[in-house]
């Protein structure tokens, strides 16, 4: 049985993505434990992220760096935390989660309930920071 990230990817459940690269996609979670909270999601359905083959793994984490810059601008946070914990869904993926203290990433605590336009507004301040991202990279 497919996950239920292999059923956002093939387009079976709605998301919102915030980007995506010929191996892995990126969505908003939907129950954040902090507003701004980004999954990056490997294409393929492997249980542990270490599963993954190195192209996939690496350009997995490339697309988590690049959205976890954005996320620092769009987002007032110290950092953008990653974690790879893989106990919730049996598919490999990255939280990328803004953080001001270590406890803001602490899996333990009550997930926030947002709106659907709470969490569209965040996504799309963060889409414009990567059109910014991308933007400069051209330049270069």
């Amino acid at each position: 049985m497919s996950s239920i990230f292999t059923k956002i990817i093939l387009g079976e459940i709605p998301s919102i993505k915030i980007d995506e690269n010929e191996n892995a996609i990126a969505i908003m979670d939907l129950f954040p434990l902090r507003p701004g909270h980004v999954l990056v999601i490997p294409r393929v359905e492997l249980d542990k992220f270490y599963e993954l083959d190195n192209e996939v793994s690496t350009s997995t984490i490339l697309l988590a760096n690049k959205i976890a810059k954005a996320m620092e601008t769009a987002i007032d946070c110290e950092r953008v935390g990653f974690s790879i914990v893989g106990l919730e869904i049996p598919h490999a993926h990255i939280h990328l989660v803004p953080i001001n203290t270590a406890n803001d990433i602490n899996f333990a605590q009550e997930k926030r309930t947002m709106s659907q336009e709470e969490i569209q507004g965040l996504a799309d301040r963060i889409k414009k920071e990567l059109k910014k991202l991308d933007t400069q990279q051209c330049d270069k």
